[in-house]
């Protein structure tokens, strides 16, 4: 039976278990936090971002959740600068156009600011500009995403959350913990 990890990825660590840039202060890596032989990342998680990371030892199960083509569902909270209006959110519902081509369409909707561990470093808090909470789920998954999409529209992501791929949540998961995910094979 494969092996599937929940983890609860915190802001600065890299989706990986070694640090091969070329930084002379080593960087917070996967194996700071997990050490279990034979065990490797489903897609990536941006240094910069936080929450949801599957890990497992089973190549298929991983590649179906990671690649594209699968389409699997994966929801972030995020927090955006300024107060995105309805043509704002229409426009990443219908699907944006980045540099790398058009984007699927995304399911969108503000939130309340969700109830979430303190982000070290603090997100950057300015009086003069507002900030708003949006819950985004795309079935794609480009490098930074996420980002590029709702700077697109006006309004820079300051904190990601992946809440959420496919069935699997982070519900119940602190930062820098993980469990082993034991819901039965048809569950997923």
């Amino acid at each position: 039976m494969a092996r599937l990890i929940l983890f609860n990825k915190p802001f600065g660590v890299l989706s990986q278990f070694t640090d091969k840039g070329t930084t002379d202060s080593p960087r917070a890596t996967l194996s700071d936090y997990i050490d279990l032989p034979g065990v490797y990342p489903a897609g990536r998680l941006d240094r910069d971002s936080e929450g949801l990371l599957i890990l497992t030892d089973d190549g298929r199960l991983q590649a179906r959740i990671a690649n594209p083509r699968h389409k699997m569902q994966k929801t972030y909270l995020v927090q955006v600068e300024g107060l995105p209006d309805e043509l704002s959110l229409a426009a990443l519902r219908q699907g944006v156009t980045l540099k790398d081509g058009p984007t699927r369409p995304a399911q969108v909707r503000r939130i309340d600011p969700p109830v979430l561990w303190p982000r070290t470093p603090p997100v950057r808090f300015r009086k003069s500009v507002p900030d708003c909470w949006l819950e985004i789920t795309i079935s794609e998954g480009r490098n930074r995403q996420v980002r590029r999409m709702t700077a697109h529209v006006g309004h820079p992501t300051l904190r990601l959350v992946r809440w959420q791929v496919g069935d699997w949540t982070l519900a119940g998961i602190p930062p820098g913990q993980w469990r082993p995910d034991n819901s039965p094979p048809g569950r997923r």
